[in-house]
């Protein structure tokens, strides 16, 4: 059953979130304006800017239509800047434009600059299979959840901070899995949508 998946496409690495649903049963589309909201049944939002994200969601006309799909209850994937859009809390940056869906607390570029960017494997709640499977995780200007509200779930943590979360139909991530060749995260997007399509056309 093929769903449609919208991947926000204003700025950022959404190229590779595209490819990396190309091996599901999925219709990829990139959002640019508010138009390609419609029959979506998933969202990607990418790592990128976050400050330029926001500013293009304004001027676009995509900021508020935007968030009243992601709140819907479709499922969310998001990366990196996309982490920084779901939050509700942006510590320093509190007039950002954003979405603000996601009830956690979220420090920009927590591990460093462009320069500091790292690989490392993680152990991912709801993902790894066993105890010892681990994912590949890409940090470049990684933010990090400084603090949560009790409806979120930690999936992952690095250095005693989560980096990998969960509220309902939202996902969202510090990390980059569309720079790895695992693609569970999008796997998950693609059945959690399907399986949000089945409901409303049982309703």
């Amino acid at each position: 059953m093929a769903v449609r998946i919208g991947v926000l496409a204003l700025q950022g690495a959404f190229r590779e979130h595209v490819q990396a649903l190309a091996g599901y049963d999925a219709e990829v589309c990139e959002i640019r304006t508010p138009s390609d909201l419609e029959g979506l049944r998933g969202i990607v939002l990418p790592g990128g800017e976050s400050t330029v994200m926001g500013k293009l969601l304004l001027e676009e006309g995509l900021l508020h239509p935007l968030a009243q799909l992601c709140a819907s209850g479709i499922p969310v994937l998001a990366t990196c800047a996309g982490m920084i859009l779901l939050a509700r809390n942006l510590p320093g940056f509190s007039e950002q434009p954003r979405l603000g869906l996601m009830d956690i607390a979220v420090l920009r570029n927590a591990f460093g600059r462009q320069k500091e960017s790292f690989a490392t494997r993680l152990h991912v709640r709801e993902f790894s299979r066993q105890a010892n499977d681990l994912i590949e995780a890409v940090f470049i200007r990684a933010p990090v959840v400084a603090s949560c509200g009790p409806e979120v779930n930690v999936l992952a943590s690095l250095q005693g901070n989560p980096v990998a979360v969960r509220q309902d139909n939202l996902l969202a991530l510090s990390f980059h899995p569309e720079l790895s060749c695992d693609t569970r995260f999008h796997g998950w997007l693609v059945r959690r949508a399907q399986e949000h399509k089945a409901a409303m056309h049982s309703v």
